[in-house]
C-alpha cells in the first residue's frame, strides 16, 4: 500500500480525496440521525432518513450508471462532490425542518449515487489490473478508520456546538475532494456509446449476465443484503433485548465491527485473489456463523469478538468485490454494471429492514439473526457452486 501510494501520483489523488470524502461522512451521518431524532422524537423518524437515503439509489442508479459509463469520470465526481456541498450547507440554513432533513438526505445520497460508480469505475485507470486489490484495500481501510476514529468526535462537537458544525465540515470535505480531483489526469475522456436510451442503461445488465461468476454474484447479492439490511439495522435491538449492554455497549459492538473491518484487508490483502470464489462468496459463510452466535450467546464479551470477526469478512469480501468487478467487467460498461449491484443491494436491504421489524416484533429478535444465518448460508452454497472460473477480461 505505502509502495503503491509513493509511486503513484494518480492513486495518490484519488486516495487522498475519497479519504477527505468519507472522513466528513462520519460527521453527517452522526449529525442527521441526531437532527431527525431531535425533530421527530421516534425511531420511524430515524427510518423516514433511513428510506431517503435509500431511494436515490433505486431511482437514480441505472441512469447513474450510465453517466459513469458515457460522461468523463472526473468531472463527474467533481460535479457530484459540488452538489454534495450545496446539499450539506442547506441544513446549515436549516437546521429545525424535518422535511429539509429528509429532503438533504436524498440529495446527500444522490450525490453518491452518482459519485461512486465513477470512482469505482475510474480505479483500474489509476492503478492497473496489477494494484487493484492492493489499491482498493488501502481506501477501505482509511474509509473505516476514519469512521472509527472521527465518530466518536462528531458526536461531541455536535454535544457542544450543534449539528451545523458537522454539516460544514462534511461540506468543508467535500469541497476539499473536488479541488484534489481537479488535479486528475485519469478519467478526463468520454466514452462513445454505440447504444443509447433504456437499451445503454441496460448493457450493465447485460454485461453481468455475460459471465457466470458474475450472475452469480448478483443472486448473492440478494440473499446477503436480504439478511443484512434487518440484522445492521436491527444490532441495537439486539444490544438491547438480548446482550442486555444498551445505548453504551451497543457503540462497543460497533467499534468491535471497526476494528474486524481494519484488520480485513490489512492481514488478508495479501491472499485476497479478483474473481476467486473462496474470496468472493465464502465471507458470507463467516456472517452466517457470527449470526447464528449472536442469536445464541448472550454473553456481550463473545457478541463483540464475532462481531470482528464479521467486520473482517465484510471488508475482505468488499475488496474481492470490488476489484473483481473492475477486472472481469470491460470498462464500457463498468460504471453501469456497478450501478446495478448498488440498485440490488439497496433494494433487498429495504425489503429486508421492514421484514426484520415485523419479525422482531411478532417472535424475538434473535429470529432475525437465525433466518439470516439461513440467508447467508445460501449465498455461501451459491457462489461456491459456480460452475466456471471466470477470466479477466
Amino acid at each position: 500500500m505505502i509502495r503503491l501510494l509513493r509511486s503513484s501520483r494518480e492513486f495518490r489523488l484519488l486516495f487522498l480525496a475519497h479519504s477527505v470524502s468519507r472522513a466528513g461522512d462520519a460527521f453527517n451521518t452522526v449529525a442527521l440521525v441526531v437532527l431527525v431524532f431531535q425533530l421527530t422524537g421516534s425511531g420511524v423518524g430515524v427510518a423516514g432518513a433511513v428510506m431517503f437515503e435509500v431511494l436515490p439509489v433505486l431511482l437514480l442508479g441505472p441512469v447513474a450508471g450510465l453517466a459513469a459509463d458515457r460522461l468523463p469520470r472526473r468531472r463527474l465526481m467533481i460535479g457530484a462532490d459540488l452538489f454534495r456541498v450545496a446539499m450539506a450547507l442547506a441544513l446549515v440554513g436549516a437546521p429545525d425542518s424535518v422535511g429539509a432533513a429528509y429532503a438533504v438526505a436524498f440529495g446527500l445520497s444522490a450525490g453518491a449515487v452518482l459519485f461512486n460508480p465513477a470512482a469505482g469505475s475510474l480505479l483500474p485507470e489509476v492503478v492497473g489490473s496489477e494494484d487493484v486489490i492492493t489499491a482498493n484495500s488501502a481506501m477501505w481501510s482509511a474509509a473505516v478508520i476514519g469512521q472509527i476514529a472521527l465518530a466518536p468526535i462528531a458526536g461531541l462537537a455536535i454535544a457542544a456546538w450543534g449539528v451545523e458544525l458537522a454539516f460544514l465540515i462534511n461540506a468543508a470535505t467535500f469541497a476539499v475532494s473536488a479541488v484534489i480531483l481537479i488535479a486528475l489526469r485519469a478519467g478526463a475522456t468520454t466514452a462513445d456509446l454505440v447504444v443509447r436510451g433504456w437499451r445503454g442503461v441496460l448493457a450493465g445488465v447485460q454485461a453481468v449476465r455475460a459471465d457466470a461468476m458474475l450472475t452469480r454474484l448478483a443472486i448473492v447479492q440478494i440473499l446477503a443484503s436480504s439478511s443484512a439490511g434487518a440484522t445492521s439495522g436491527l444490532l441495537v435491538v439486539l444490544a438491547e433485548r438480548w446482550l442486555g449492554v444498551g445505548a453504551r455497549g451497543f457503540g462497543i459492538l460497533l467499534a468491535a465491527i471497526g476494528v474486524g473491518a481494519v484488520a480485513g484487508p490489512l492481514l488478508l490483502r495479501r491472499f485476497i485473489t479478483a474473481g476467486d470464489k473462496r474470496w468472493l462468496f465464502g465471507p458470507f459463510g463467516v456472517r452466517a456463523g457470527v449470526d447464528l452466535t449472536l442469536a445464541s450467546v448472550a454473553n456481550p464479551i463473545l457478541a463483540g469478538g464475532a462481531l470482528i470477526a464479521y467486520g473482517m469478512s465484510t471488508s475482505t469480501g468488499m475488496v474481492a468485490y470490488q476489484s473483481t468487478l473492475q477486472t472481469l467487467v470491460p470498462d464500457a460498461t463498468r460504471g453501469r454494471a456497478f450501478a446495478f449491484y448498488d440498485v440490488l443491494w439497496n433494494l433487498a436491504r429495504l425489503l429486508s429492514l421492514g421484514a426484520g421489524g415485523l419479525l422482531a416484533d411478532a417472535l424475538d429478535v434473535r429470529a432475525v439473526y437465525v433466518v439470516a444465518s439461513v440467508l447467508l448460508l445460501a449465498a455461501t452454497a451459491v457462489g461456491l457452486r459456480t460452475p466456471v472460473e471466470a477470466a479477466p477480461a
